[in-house]
């Protein structure tokens, strides 16, 4: 099995030189774990490794605490370290006694916001990463960099990537992003999608909101996945996976939680008063969109129904991987307004927003780039524009609006 390099690989090194603690949360199966180890090994420090998916360690965790740092002195690397938030407090004050960079290792499958007993304990003590399934510049070998519209940095990256064609991406969004499939080690994508709702899915749920009835579950998931890219309407999923709006709602808070989805909020603000305040959802993984909504080959999931929101969902997932890959927050948004004008992404940074459109065709129209003018009113200048398309090179409209290959981000 091939290892992939990980982006954050650099990023977990640089910390540990300053932090006593470092946190890296995602999906199960997006390789944390791996990468950890294989930093560890390198190190040559004699890093031990627990995890928490072992019960009597997990036991130990949460019911003496001061007892499992004893036998797991640091530097350790602490595994699925949310099933026990009781360590939290246990690993604040060794940090506040000893000061040793590096100490503690850990790794999560719940998003560190939503995690129970981090944010009190460790606040200003923790370095905080997301890892999520690999990103289209990890799995091409290229540096982390986050997406932006810098026409120079575009055509510097436009020279060192080998381009893609629409058939290309389309069997790269239906296969996914999880390591597990992209090394080769599950060559069986359907076996390995089935196995991961039953095994891991499923089993964190339970583990966050008690028991659940599997397949009404199933049906949930699958009708969120329906619905990617798209704006979240509670009562629609609630009708198809046969519950209550206020399980919908809990368990669309537990995806979220588990890293499985997330969400693009509105931008508003005071002025632009006739926005929808409706969020919208994408997966993280194209690869358990296509396996949930039944499309069986790339082929299919690029001629049928789905073709355009998986190919938004498949973009918008790889500008946020981008950021995460390299440390950074991402401030991602839509735009949608009353009278149905829509942005797809507006990227906010630098006191600018920059607006991009997704678009399934290799020559887009200019008159695709009229709707960012309803964004005029902002207090925030309007940057550069783009849109992300199937062009095989990048180009421009003009100056203030570029035409940029969805292979390129």
């Amino acid at each position: 099995m091939e290892y992939i390099h990980r982006h954050l690989e650099e990023k977990v090194l640089s910390l540990s030189k300053f932090y006593s603690a470092v946190l890296i949360t995602g999906p199960r199966q997006s390789g944390k774990t791996t990468m950890l180890k294989r930093l560890a090994e390198k190190e040559k420090i004699g890093r031990e490794y627990v995890t928490l998916d072992d019960l009597s360690a997990r036991e130990m965790a949460k019911n003496d605490p001061a007892m499992f740092l004893q036998l797991h002195k640091p530097p350790v690397l602490i595994d699925e370290v949310q099933y026990a938030p009781e360590l939290f407090t246990y690993i604040k004050i060794h940090i506040d006694k000893y000061h040793n960079p590096g100490d503690f290792w850990m790794t999560g499958s719940q998003i560190f916001r939503l995690m129970q007993g981090v944010q009190e304990s460790l606040a200003g003590r923790v370095a905080l990463l997301h890892m999520s399934p690999l990103s289209q510049r990890e799995i091409d070998g290229r540096s982390a960099l986050p997406f932006s519209t810098n026409f120079d940095l575009l055509v510097s990256e436009s020279k060192q990537t080998v381009p893609i064609s629409t058939p290309e991406i389309y069997e790269r969004l239906w296969k996914g992003s999880m390591p597990g499939i992209v090394s080769g080690l599950f060559p069986d994508r359907e076996i390995y999608y089935s196995s991961y709702i039953s095994t891991y899915i499923e089993r964190d749920v339970r583990e966050l909101s008690g028991n659940i009835d599997a397949l009404r579950f199933n049906r949930f998931v699958t009708a969120m996945a329906a619905r990617a890219a798209q704006m979240l309407n509670f009562s629609a999923v609630a009708e198809d996976a046969d519950v209550d709006i206020q399980t919908a709602k809990a368990w669309t808070n537990i995806l979220e939680t588990l890293g499985i989805i997330f969400m693009l909020h509105p931008y508003s603000n005071n002025v632009l008063k006739r926005t929808i305040k409706t969020p919208k959802v994408y997966f993280y993984d194209t690869g358990l969109v296509c396996f949930l909504t039944k499309w069986s080959s790339p082929e299919t999931a690029e001629s049928g129904a789905m073709n355009g929101a998986l190919l938004e969902n498949y973009v918008v997932s790889e500008i946020m991987k981008s950021y995460q890959s390299a440390g950074k927050e991402p401030y991602l948004y839509y735009y949608r307004d009353r009278d149905a004008k829509e942005i797809d992404v507006i990227i906010e940074g630098d006191g600018k927003l920059c607006p991009l459109e997704i678009k399934k065709t290799a020559l887009p129209d200019k008159r695709i780039i009229k709707t960012f003018n309803v964004i005029d009113k902002a207090p925030l200048k309007i940057g550069t524009s783009a849109v992300l398309c199937m062009a095989d090179q990048l180009s421009a409209f003009d100056r203030n609006n570029l035409i940029v290959p969805i292979w390129l981000i």
